[in-house]
């Protein structure tokens, strides 16, 4: 063998054995890397187990199931300690060495932690309720989500009954630190507080929800003389615990805190109030945006949201202003349900048509079904047309889709395809359960709740109705057109409200300008605005990001392009940020060319040789 030829074998030979060490450390780094975040990701995990029982008895984990969460001051404050150092624990393992399963673990911890710790910073703590939510909102859905079945179910249930007189107190003593720091809500959205309190007074304890609410089968289930025994004790619970506690917070609100809630409506009003609003936007956007772009883009999609409107008014020949055409849509009984089953099956009706058409659409599909219920009467004035509750990590519970069915004549029918593919399928349902189906991510990634994720694929679901067969009333493309600029008008009203001074007045009228919503529902929406700062700019954001990725994608691939492969790849990996959302689908697409690339290559044929040879 001549030595030139010799010495090329040799130093091949050492390239190859550096490469095959080289990828040999790598593995061991990523191994290592990996090892040590799924460590620090269980630690965490245990600890919000431990920290928050309810948590725990929403994915399926049998701890703390006879108690409620310690949220003293002392607690919230060891609490944030403890995150505080699960953060810098989280900083010192190298994110370049993870797979990439573990880099989105990673991120999604860091932005969990950074947002706890900022809440803490804030002082949110100090402000636990709101119009539309709250421990005394949340409280009566404990039966429907501990739905107790055995002896020890019950026996766990009545235990948080009883400990729901400490739980009380600890919100009550908040309320007063936050009355003392100048951190209290708006007086104007507090105003139906008292009678969602005073509801749980009853006289009769049979029309308590916390015996209402507990399903039929499971009383059957135990026999006749199980369930008296059970049921006295519940009743005791809610004689000695309960009702006393709700008795003691509507007094507080009544005597204390009511009185002290402030005038202004935005949240710049308070102390820390505009640094507060900033972190909120980019809290709940994901992305780095000033309130002025996100209030201008609102606008802008307004105007663009209002010229198919005119079409569609043109299409159904009706003469007048779309100011007309939209009161006309608000007052016409033609277009609301009868009767709350009306709306309910009809409701049901557009689900089931949807359910058949999703492979279309999806590649992969969730196995959690999902049921539609009413929203409880309690909170249902004071809340939203429709809302959706997800479904048990563990599957032992399916998603919920809550449809409003107060005050009928505010609740139109032709915008329920949208409103339903929205909280339903494509929507929430299909989303959050796959979610929590997925087995390649954390359990605390997989309870990931990134709101522009959540939301903005809610809203981009509701137009991919046209794809399956939706909309093809014109009162129901209206209607969905409604909706978006119900979405679009968020932007506007919200920076409007907490960040240029907008009174509540300004913020309804805006609303009534640019939506069909009946009066109603825009008066209780600016109030869920004024109550929950910069929550409802996700929605519209996260739409036009995946509208965006989506149009890249299409772009990029042309006729290779498949929608089907695209929904499950945006799906795969939970509730993310949206940065990150874009650069799994730049990814995606760049898999996608070389898999063409590769495909067109291994197609060539014999009579193709020929021909490159001329070209040649």
């Amino acid at each position: 063998m001549p030595n030139t030829i010799r010495r090329l074998l040799v130093l091949t030979s050492l390239v190859l054995l550096s490469n095959s060490a080289l990828a040999q450390e790598t593995t061991t780094e990523q191994i290592s890397a990996d090892r040590a975040l799924t460590e620090l990701l269980d630690q965490v995990w245990n600890f919000e187990l431990e920290s928050s029982p309810l948590l725990a008895t929403n994915i399926g984990d049998p701890r703390g199931q006879d108690r409620l969460a310690d949220d003293s001051l002392l607690a919230i404050q060891a609490r944030a300690d403890r995150r505080g150092k699960f953060l810098k624990k989280l900083e010192a393992v190298s994110v370049k060495n993870l797979s990439e399963g573990k880099q989105i673990d990673h991120e999604l911890l860091r932005r969990r932690l950074e947002g706890q710790l900022t809440d803490f910073r804030f002082k949110t703590h100090l402000m636990p309720i709101n119009n539309r939510g709250g421990f005394h909102i949340r409280f009566p859905e404990l039966p429907r989500v501990m739905a107790p079945k055995s002896e020890e179910d019950f026996a766990n249930y009545i235990a948080r009954l009883k400990d729901f007189d400490r739980y009380t107190n600890q919100q009550i003593e908040l309320l007063r630190g936050g009355i003392e720091a100048g951190l209290v809500q708006p007086a104007i959205i507090m105003r139906d507080s008292l009678s969602q309190v005073e509801s749980h007074l009853v006289d009769d304890l049979a029309k308590s929800l916390f015996l209402a609410n507990i399903a039929a089968e499971s009383k059957s289930n135990l026999g006749a003389q199980q369930w008296n025994r059970i049921k006295t004790q519940i009743e005791d619970a809610l004689k000695q615990s309960v009702i006393p506690s709700y008795q003691r917070f509507a007094d507080f609100l009544r005597t204390e805190y009511l009185p002290a809630c402030r005038g202004p409506v935005g949240a710049s009003a308070m102390p820390m109030g505009r640094e507060f609003y900033l972190d909120r936007i980019q809290r709940f956007t994901t992305i780095e945006i000033s309130p002025e772009e996100l209030h201008q883009t609102g606008v802008s999609e307004n105007a663009s949201i209002r010229s198919e409107m005119e079409l569609i008014k043109q299409k159904v020949n009706f003469e007048g202003t779309l100011d007309d055409f939209l009161e006309h849509l608000r007052t016409d009984p033609k277009f609301y349900a009868k009767s709350a089953e009306e709306l309910m099956q009809t409701a049901a009706l557009i689900l089931k048509r949807a359910d058949g058409r999703l492979p279309e659409l999806f590649g992969h599909l969730p196995r959690i079904p999902y049921g539609l219920q009413e929203i409880p009467a309690y909170v249902a004035p004071q809340t939203t047309a429709a809302y959706y509750w997800p479904p048990a990590t563990d599957g032992t519970r399916g998603g919920v889709y809550y449809l409003n069915t107060y005050n009928l004549s505010s609740r139109p029918l032709y915008q329920l395809e949208a409103l339903s593919l929205h909280e339903a399928v494509p929507g929430h349902h299909l989303q959050l359960a796959i979610q929590a189906e997925l087995e390649n991510l954390h359990p605390i990634s997989r309870e990931s709740n990134f709101t522009a994720f959540i939301e903005g694929w809610a809203l981009y679901s509701e137009r991919l109705g046209k794809d399956i067969g939706f909309y093809k009333d014109p009162y129901q493309d209206f209607g969905r057109l409604s909706m978006e600029a119900w979405r679009a008008s968020r932007l506007v009203v919200d920076t409007g409200l907490h960040w240029m001074g907008w009174s509540r007045q300004q913020a309804i009228d805006y609303m009534t300008a640019n939506t069909a919503l009946s009066p109603h529902n825009i008066v209780a929406e600016v109030d869920r605005y004024i109550g929950w700062p910069g929550q409802a700019l996700a929605y519209k954001t996260g739409e036009l990001a995946i509208t965006r990725i989506r149009q890249q994608a299409e772009q990029a691939l042309g006729d290779n392009f498949d929608v089907r492969s695209f929904h499950d790849r945006i799906l795969e990996a939970g509730s993310i940020p949206l940065p990150m959302l874009e650069q799994r689908i730049n990814q995606w697409i760049d898999k996608q060319r070389e898999s063409n690339a590769e495909e067109n290559t291994d197609g060539k044929t014999e009579a193709d040789e020929p021909q490159q040879k001329k070209q040649g």
